[in-house]
């Protein structure tokens, strides 16, 4: 069980779609720079300009763009055990979350997410990749297409946050989450997502009808609290996804990424 911070702020998020430039103080947003109705390759010089500019490959059959998301190990030399780490490819099948519905005074009711608990890595940054999307959506059609929610905080560095174990022992939180600055995205199934090195980070959350499958990549050394350290609040962190819960799914999303190395 997450240590309970003894307090916390109560605050309601609006989220934003998912960007790369909104998303770069947490780490890096993907998607494919190309439009979908494109499926004859292109000769690179025709594109719009791109950092990283795209190569032909695959005799002619493939773009390439290389980086586009950084694989950090910090690990080494930071780690308090010394141990060693390992790259871990992971699959979280990921079910929609259970969302509150509210009647705010005379207005149509809303359904909102209760954040209740942020993680970090403090030694990798950790990508999630969703997979399967052929069955769930439709070219040019956005309506069915999976969405998340990506739940951000920045961290206090160097500062401690007092919190309450699952035995009601005081505990001390290092680097805690900045809870008064947390940040709420949406994220449509064309998009990965790269949390950065020790960014503070809800547990996926699918919105929808759908579950969504992701490939997560990250580096581990199997340490727990060198893994993964989680915090834990009670309510108040609230998202609000508006009337009926809509998900944002009439926002355009970004046709670019770039890569934060």
């Amino acid at each position: 069980m997450a240590p309970i911070l003894t307090s916390n702020p109560s605050v309601t998020l609006n989220p934003e779609p998912l960007t790369p430039e909104n998303f770069a103080p947490f780490g890096t947003a993907i998607s494919s720079p190309l439009p979908r109705d494109l499926n004859v390759a292109p000769q690179p010089s025709s594109l719009p300009s791109h950092n990283p500019a795209p190569v032909l490959t695959n005799q002619n059959s493939a773009l390439k763009y290389s980086p586009i998301s950084p694989l950090l190990d910090r690990y080494t030399n930071a780690c308090p055990s010394g141990k060693a780490s390992e790259a871990r490819m992971t699959m979280f099948c990921c079910f929609p979350r259970q969302l509150r519905t509210v009647t705010p005074g005379q207005q149509p009711n809303k359904e909102v997410f209760d954040v209740r608990i942020l993680e970090r890595h403090p030694f990798t940054n950790q990508t999630f990749i969703p997979i399967d999307l052929s069955s769930h959506s439709k070219v040019g059609d956005r309506e069915d297409e999976p969405i998340y929610l990506v739940v951000v905080a920045p961290t206090r560095k160097g500062e401690t946050a007092t919190a309450k174990n699952e035995a009601g022992e005081t505990v001390t939180i290092h680097d805690p989450p900045d809870l008064h600055n947390v940040k709420a995205f949406i994220a449509h199934g064309g998009q990965a997502v790269t949390y950065g090195v020790g960014t503070w980070h809800a547990p996926m959350v699918v919105l929808g009808r759908r579950r969504v499958d992701f490939v997560v990549v990250q580096f581990v050394n199997g340490v727990g609290d060198e893994d993964c350290q989680e915090a834990a609040f009670d309510e108040g962190i609230v998202v609000d996804l508006g009337h009926n819960g809509q998900h944002g799914r009439k926002e355009k999303g970004p046709k670019l990424w770039t890569a934060k190395l």
